[in-house]
């Protein structure tokens, strides 16, 4: 199974999650290492890993407080070869456009060099649309259109589905990946939302790979997770407190 690490930004800092209360967010304190600036840690999670993708949170995005457009722009261009999966509340397609258009804008003025020299390769950014903040279906569609490969979080607290808006409740829309993302358990050190997951898993069509999110606390808890048949799971706290590294196998 692949641990994929997070990266929970606001206000300028990487915060550590607390069972999806984002006002009790604070600064990261990590084990991984004394930096606490985005890339630093950033780095120190892939490290811890083994991943090749990042979850990026952009709390600021989700909550209107102001997008870390500079900060993501730099990771992008600093973790050539990685995937970063990121979720800044996109509405629709027109939203998420618009936030890659201005990352990719910071990019280009800071990637510029002397004629004739190759431009610096690119992290891969993958948008992540949560239902908490998606109001129209279609951009999932429009992103696949675009070659974007997008992902679909379904967030979830106290066992009730997050929507900012009526919601088709098929899996019919559903991309070819899916999170299964229990806010309560983000941070908690409660173990993870496993009936959820298995839930989730059981009424997505056979070629959605479904992703879990929260609750890891320790390699049984990975062990417990692929039993579920998870492949991947979102890890953050337990990565940073270093009660885990890199997943273990499947079981046969």
């Amino acid at each position: 199974m692949q641990v994929i690490p997070v990266l929970d930004l606001l206000d300028g800092h990487v915060v550590r999650a607390v069972r999806g209360e984002r006002t009790a967010y604070r600064p990261i304190e990590s084990r991984l290492c004394a930096a606490s600036e985005p890339l630093a840690i950033a780095r120190a999670l892939l490290a811890a890993s083994g991943a090749r993708t990042l979850y990026i949170a952009d709390l600021g995005a989700i909550l209107q407080r102001g997008a870390h457009v500079s900060t993501l722009a730099a990771l992008r261009a600093a973790l050539p070869g990685i995937d970063l999966w990121l979720d800044a509340g996109f509405a629709d397609y027109a939203s998420m456009r618009e936030m890659f258009e201005r990352i990719e804008a910071v990019d280009r003025h800071d990637g510029q060099t002397v004629d004739h020299v190759a431009p610096t390769p690119l992290a891969t950014l993958v948008p992540v649309f949560g239902t908490e903040s998606l109001r129209d279906i279609h951009a999932l569609h429009a992103a696949q259109a675009a070659g974007l490969a997008p992902i679909l979080s379904l967030d979830h607290r106290a066992g009730q589905l997050l929507a900012a808006a009526e919601l088709d409740r098929s899996s019919a829309w559903w991309p070819s990946r899916v999170i299964a993302m229990t806010l309560d358990q983000v941070g908690s050190y409660a173990g993870p939302d496993l009936a959820t997951f298995e839930r989730i898993r059981a009424r997505a069509a056979a070629q959605t790979t479904v992703i879990g999110a929260g609750g890891i606390r320790h390699r049984a808890d990975l062990s417990a997770a692929i039993d579920t048949g998870a492949t991947a799971w979102l890890v953050a706290s337990a990565l940073h407190d270093r009660q885990i590294g890199a997943a273990p196998a499947g079981h046969a």
